[in-house]
């Protein structure tokens, strides 16, 4: 679960950083609402985390441009500011959650979770048809006729996002974003290795190369052999 922590307060964001990392979270944290309203309007986060007031640009502003642009990455709105007003407006922009400062760790991993759920709930009951496999990415699972492919966590992700995105190519710094976080440090060559784990698990041929800039996943009903 890939999070987007946007705080101007440095003491704060660098220990929440460390507790959502120690429970399991990739954690991208910025302290200015510019920057941050340009990672999250990727679209590559599960959960954004984000202050109302922010330099450069605030947190209703993120969020209205976010959904302008058909980002629909769930927000919870962590900040001060507490009064019904404030809260109707943060919901209103497009938040999906609104936690006041000082909080609770314990309950903001608690909103994680059912933010989280939900999220789950909704990948559930969407499994993708294409090329003659049948993908689940909830359960990391690929059917292929009557065989059932388990992938790894990272390979489930890189699928998903191939498939979401069929016929249209996905660049490798996309994939590097979108898999393994904005700021990993990861070699760009895991991209390359990673697609080809996919391709001799699947033993197909619709995960196309463009070389020198990324891949696609061709959507057609006929499935190869092998893949090149």
């Amino acid at each position: 679960m890939k999070l987007l922590l946007v705080e101007d307060e440095a003491k704060l964001i660098e220990a929440l950083t460390h507790l959502l990392k120690k429970n399991g979270y990739i954690v991208d944290a910025v302290l200015n609402g510019e920057t941050g309203c340009e990672m999250a309007c990727t679209g590559i986060y599960d959960i954004i985390i984000l202050d109302r007031m922010l330099p450069r640009q605030d947190g209703l502003s993120i969020i209205r441009e976010m959904r302008s642009l058909g980002v629909d990455t769930p927000v919870i709105f962590l900040t001060a500011k507490d009064t019904p007003q404030d809260r109707t407006e943060g919901l209103d922009a497009g938040a999906d959650d609104y936690l006041v400062k000082p909080f609770s760790i314990d309950e903001l991993l608690a909103r994680l979770r059912a933010l989280s759920r939900r999220k789950g709930k909704e990948l559930a009951e969407d499994t993708f048809g294409a090329a003659g496999l049948i993908f689940d990415p909830l359960r990391s699972q690929v059917k292929k006729g009557d065989e059932v492919i388990q992938l790894t966590v990272k390979e489930s992700q890189l699928l998903e996002l191939l498939i979401r995105n069929h016929d249209r190519v996905v660049t490798k710094q996309r994939i590097m974003e979108k898999v393994w976080g904005y700021n990993s440090e990861t070699d760009m060559a895991n991209v390359n290795l990673y697609i080809h784990y996919l391709r001799k698990k699947l033993n197909v041929a619709c995960i196309k190369t463009v070389r020198g800039i990324g891949y696609y996943f061709q959507e057609t009903e006929n499935v190869a052999k092998s893949a090149n």
